[in-house]
């Protein structure tokens, strides 16, 4: 291999740290035996991927009560009587993950020609939880009924169980489909594959849940029927990365 150096070119200063670094990177490559040279030139660098189904047994909720009073005073007393007893039914009911997601109080305002007047105050308390899919139909009537005001979303997810195998066997399947990504390739080329020489994982991430529906409960109460809930299914996704030597 012969090697010609251009002694009187003169690089721009601006280049000098990019030809310096390249410089290096060479130099570290040819001192290297022939053997191991051709080892790191010789690679394929294929990216497999892979995708798990799993049935979303869980709906995460989002629901509130929003109450407005005269005062500020008489608002929050009443959001306060309604969420107690929308909290105390939901321990009942062993939810899962039952956590406040938000409090605020709010000036409620009329306007008369330009002039702005404080008429009340709304007072809003939001709570998340999980509970299994096929109990939240019922729950989500009997929640109205205890005073909540807001169904804020619901989502359908896996649990956290599930979702942990799932990002195995995606991972598996990622791996896999690399794998034979670079078997069809080097074959097709009449090439054998050697060692890998790095493996790269992408991570098994599920999507985020979308957000199902919004609506103001205290309308949806005034039906006779239930509020029908029904679940679907849930995707986790990985992807590795292999560089094989040939």
């Amino acid at each position: 291999m012969s090697i010609t150096v251009l002694s009187n070119y003169r690089f721009p200063t601006r280049n000098f740290g990019k030809v310096l670094s390249l410089s290096i990177f060479f130099s570290a490559i040819f001192m290297l035996p022939a053997s191991a040279q051709e080892k790191l030139w010789r690679t394929l660098t294929v990216t497999g991927k892979g995708v798990e189904t799993i049935s979303t047994t869980l709906s995460q909720v989002s629901l509130g009560v929003e109450v407005q009073g005269k005062t500020a005073e008489d608002a929050q007393k009443e959001a306060a009587r309604r969420s107690s007893a929308v909290v105390a039914l939901l321990e009942k009911r062993n939810v899962e993950k039952l956590t406040t997601t938000g409090i605020r109080l709010n000036p409620v305002y009329s306007y008369n020609g330009n002039v702005q007047r404080v008429t009340g105050y709304a007072v809003s308390n939001t709570v998340n939880f999980r509970i299994p899919t096929d109990k939240a139909e019922t729950l989500l009537d009997d929640v109205v009924k205890a005073g909540a005001t807001q169904i804020n979303g619901v989502s359908f997810i896996a649990s956290d169980e599930a979702i942990a195998i799932a990002q195995k066997q995606a991972l598996k399947k990622a791996t896999q489909d690399a794998q034979e990504q670079a078997e069809t390739v080097l074959s097709a080329l009449k090439l054998e594959p050697k060692d890998i020489i790095s493996i790269q994982i992408n991570g098994a991430t599920p999507p985020s849940p979308p957000l199902l529906y919004r609506i103001e409960a205290a309308k949806a109460s005034l039906a006779d029927a239930s509020t029908p809930i029904i679940a679907g299914e849930q995707e986790v996704q990985a992807s590795v990365t292999l560089q094989i030597s040939y």
